[in-house]
């Protein structure tokens, strides 16, 4: 079978244009590096240069205007997405302090009934051993 050679020759191409680069740069690979860089920019502009660019101006502008309202359209449903989360949060708040201060004061009435009732037993207690040892 026939092997193609068209790695050998991109292996072989990009090695003469490593060396070349070493080679102008006095063996500095920062050197070669930016010399590189800048004739691939020069070679890129001298491209888009040849390129024409004469896009209509309504297309430009319409495309604009089409994406202003689209921004103007997102950012309002974005505020209106804010505003109800907003809303909700503030609603749980108030529904979180009601429950919280309903529970606080069950448990205050809670508390007030069983200290009723160690008194009331600790009274009857008190009457109770008070009998035995003659006391009025």
């Amino acid at each position: 079978m026939s092997k193609s050679r068209a790695p050998l020759a991109l292996g072989a191409l990009a090695a003469s244009g490593i060396g070349y680069y070493l080679y102008s740069a006095g063996g500095n690979p920062r050197a070669a590096e930016k010399q590189f860089e800048s004739d691939a920019h020069r070679a890129a502009a001298k491209i888009e240069s040849k390129i024409p660019t004469n896009y209509p101006t309504h297309t430009t502008h319409k495309a604009e205007k089409e994406g202003t309202r689209l921004g103007h359209e997102v950012g309002t449903k974005i505020d209106s997405a804010v505003t109800t989360v907003n809303r909700d949060l503030s609603q749980a708040k108030h529904e979180a302090e009601a429950i919280a201060k309903q529970a606080k004061a069950d448990t205050l009435k809670k508390i007030d009934e069983f200290d009723r009732t160690v008194e009331e037993k600790a009274a009857k207690s008190k009457s109770y051993l008070s009998s035995w040892f003659g006391s009025k």
